[in-house]
Order: C-alpha cells, then sequence, then structure tokens
C-alpha cells in the first residue's frame, strides 16, 4: 500500500449516476473519505449538514475565498459550491484515499492542484432521454432546473476527454464493478500481492475490458445526438 493517499475524482452530468455510485464505494471500502464540499444551495429534504455538504451562507462563503481556504470553488445553477485545502492534505498524507463527487469545472481544478495525486473518472448515461427520465423523476427540482440541468448536460458532456477513465452506468452494477475495479487497481496495482486479499489480475481485465469496449466513443454519439 502506497504511503500516500490520491483523489479518486468523479464527474458526470447531473442523472446519470455518479452520487449513488460514489457513496456505495465510500460505503464499501473503509480507505476512502469523502470530501464534503461548502455550498450556498439551499439543504434538500433529507439532505443532512456536514454530511451532504456544509451548508453556509454568502457571507461566510466570502471569507473563506478570502482567506484562500478552497482548493477550488465554482458557480453552478446560480449557487457557489467549494471545497477546502486542509482536509484533502490531511487525508493524503495519512495514506488515504479522498473521494470527490464533482461537475467538470471541480475536477480540473483538483487535478491541476494535485496533479501526480489524482485520478478522474467520468460517468456517462446510456442515452440522452434515460438522463432526462432520471431528472425529471427527482421530486426536488422544478421543471425550470431540470430543462436548466438537461442543458447543461451537453456541455458537461463535451468535456469527456480529460478524464482517465469513462464509464457507461446503463445498469448500476455492472457500472459500479468497473468504479470499484479503476478504484482498487489504482490503490494496490494490477498484479497478485501477499498482502492484499483482493483478485487484482482479474481486477484489471474488468478495468481494461471497459477501456476496450471504447466508452469514449459512446460519449461522442450522446453528444452528435444532442447536437
Amino acid at each position: 500500500m502506497s504511503t500516500r493517499g490520491f483523489l479518486l475524482i468523479v464527474s458526470s452530468p447531473s442523472g446519470a449516476g455518479k452520487t449513488t455510485l460514489t457513496r456505495r464505494l465510500l460505503r464499501e471500502h473503509d480507505t476512502i473519505d469523502f470530501s464534503v464540499s461548502y455550498t450556498t444551495r439551499p439543504q434538500r429534504p433529507g439532505e443532512r449538514d456536514g454530511v451532504d455538504y456544509h451548508f453556509i451562507d454568502n457571507a461566510r462563503f466570502d471569507r473563506m475565498v478570502e482567506d484562500g481556504e478552497f482548493a477550488e470553488w465554482f458557480v453552478v445553477h446560480g449557487n457557489r459550491y467549494g471545497t477546502a485545502k486542509a482536509p484533502i492534505e490531511a487525508s493524503l498524507a495519512a495514506g488515504r484515499d479522498m473521494i470527490f463527487d464533482v461537475d467538470f469545472q471541480g475536477a480540473r481544478a483538483l487535478a491541476g492542484a494535485w496533479p501526480a495525486d489524482s485520478l478522474r473518472v467520468f460517468i456517462l448515461p446510456p442515452d440522452l432521454a434515460t438522463l432526462a427520465s432520471r431528472l425529471r423523476s427527482r421530486a426536488t427540482d422544478a421543471a425550470d432546473v431540470i430543462e436548466r440541468r438537461l442543458r447543461k448536460a451537453i456541455e458537461e458532456l463535451g468535456h469527456f476527454g480529460e478524464y482517465d477513465h469513462l464509464i457507461v452506468n446503463a445498469e448500476l452494477e455492472p457500472a459500479y464493478q468497473v468504479l470499484r475495479a479503476v478504484y482498487l487497481t489504482r490503490r494496490y496495482g494490477d498484479v497478485v500481492r501477499p498482502d492484499v486479499a483482493l483478485p487484482l489480475p482479474a481486477l484489471a481485465a474488468a478495468r481494461d475490458a471497459n477501456t476496450a469496449s471504447d466508452p469514449a466513443a459512446h460519449a461522442r454519439r450522446l453528444i452528435a445526438t444532442a447536437g
């Protein structure tokens, strides 16, 4: 096991499943910490402050920006989101990994700040109709918000080339198994290790099979369909 952790940065258009996938990986692997972002967005029903996000007002967000506390921050749909530096450095130094559920702007900023410590994964929807259906099934978003998210999804898809791995989330279980393989082989390597009770060669084969399936071609088809 490496003495320093790394950042697993997962992005997708809204509704493609990155939150479900990252939260499952976090639950099942105790080597990972979750980066809890700060946001000025209103808290949704069922969300917990300090667990899902740190919900703060604009004045406090301004102070954190001025004090240089954020590794990155950005505006999405009129709300601000930021990732604090200190918890990241603490996890990496302790040999723990940190998982991020962010959009392409956040992924780019994080990888720029920690280039040697970052692994970027992009989750793709099976098609745009499924993506729209998933967004519309959410009871928490108004119709105008859903339409804005659909428009932004096309922009987000155009950044797939910035990522190390692409995973099509047509079905949750196969997509999760690929994400798990990507994570574990980055942490432990591709070959059998007496100190690691995992089928690392098989995980590496699953990772490589996903790459060989050419998910980049799928991403290009999605963008062409939207155009």
